[in-house]
């Protein structure tokens, strides 16, 4: 994905990104948001429904799907009680994926025990960009999803935004 050397890809078919490209990674981002080139329209980022409270992120999720030590920014991991259709912005793309290709290698959680709670069910996922209150995310959408011992998949959506401060 950042790399069109095969040998920046890993025996999961993942792209690698060494130290360095994550810095030229992050020295982008925040060179192309302080210059003011086009960016998307600026959301209000996922608002839930009228009457109903903003999900909570919770720890327990953050410990399992995301890396423990990111080299940029910082991760925030929320379930919602929303149906991922809801959630999803205009112009995202909302797909079908594997669990391993949807959750990634970074986080701890136990891979084998995901790939048997699925039981060959995908995961519908979406993913987008977004800029707000001078903050650049990065957000992962995911539904159904399990719960932090690996034992149902529960119904609404796993909010994942990797936030990048302070544009």
């Amino acid at each position: 994905m950042y790399s069109a050397s095969p040998a920046a890809v890993n025996g999961f078919g993942r792209a690698v990104v060494s130290r360095a490209g994550a810095a030229r990674l992050a020295v982008a981002l925040a060179l192309g948001l302080a210059v003011g080139l086009e960016q998307p329209a600026a959301s209000p980022g996922v608002q839930p429904p009228a009457g109903t409270a903003a999900p909570a992120c919770d720890p327990a999720f953050a410990a399992l799907f995301a890396p423990p030590h990111p080299r940029i920014g910082r991760y925030e991991v929320c379930p919602s009680n929303e149906p991922l259709t809801v959630l999803v912005e205009p112009g995202w793309q909302v797909h079908a994926a594997s669990p391993l290709d949807a959750f990634g290698l970074a986080g701890t959680y136990n891979r084998s025990a995901l790939i048997r709670l699925y039981g060959g069910r995908g995961v519908q996922t979406a993913h987008g960009w977004r800029q707000t209150d001078g903050r650049f995310e990065s957000v992962t959408l995911l539904s159904p999803y399990p719960d932090p011992a690996l034992r149902r998949l529960l119904p609404g959506t796993l909010i994942i935004r990797l936030i990048l401060c302070c544009t």
